[in-house]
């Protein structure tokens, strides 16, 4: 990556993406220390890009300066969580929570309420404060927290909306929204067979 534009504030924001991944990888743990299963199956995390960047400050006419992309931007630094249940998707959101260097900043649940063309996921931006040898920091990470059925259906969404001169446009949409709620079913299912599963266990 070019650092040109973030510049030595590139360490700050891999270090809120390395103090994630550790929280998250206790969670992991402390959970399977419970005889639990692992809530999650991958991570991605990511430094958005300059030209990124630079593209969305302008886009919400803010001046392009290192400031304003870290301060009036909140996704600079972005984790994307992969789980296989519903339930693990609230659970990770939930003890994320509990940390308490970690300031909710705003949070949306798009599993619960879709956006119009099916995208479903959980969206939540944190606020962490990060200790650099004595000197306390604070930077905005995004978290995107959503399942493999999800994410598979953002990807192939994602693609469309970035490849040009798209024939039959208008069907591929309508066939994406009806595969998304045909997805969020399924999800659903496979939480209600994986719950039926577990309680005949603890019979």
């Amino acid at each position: 990556m070019n650092n040109s534009f973030y510049k030595d504030s590139i360490v700050l924001l891999e270090a809120a993406i390395d103090n994630m991944t550790s929280k998250l990888n206790i969670i992991r743990k402390y959970k399977q220390s419970n005889n639990e299963k692992d809530p999650i199956e991958y991570v991605l995390s990511r430094i958005k890009s300059e030209d990124s960047m630079k593209e969305k400050l302008k886009r919400k006419n803010l001046e392009v300066t290192l400031d304003n992309a870290l301060t009036k931007i909140y996704d600079a630094a972005g984790m994307r969580i992969i789980c296989a249940y519903i339930d693990d998707v609230y659970s990770i959101v939930h003890m994320l929570k509990k940390y308490k260097d970690l300031k909710v900043i705003n949070e949306k649940d798009y599993i619960k309420n879709p956006k119009p063309n099916g995208y479903r996921s959980y969206h939540i931006i944190f606020e962490l404060t990060l200790d650099l040898a004595g000197d306390e920091k604070k930077v905005f990470v995004e978290i995107q927290i959503r399942t493999i059925a999800m994410d598979f259906w953002s990807n192939l969404e994602h693609q469309m909306k970035y490849k040009k001169s798209i024939k039959n446009q208008e069907f591929i949409i309508q066939e994406l929204r009806r595969c998304a709620d045909e997805i969020a079913t399924t999800d659903i299912n496979m939480q209600t067979i994986k719950n039926m599963i577990y309680s005949e266990e603890e019979i």
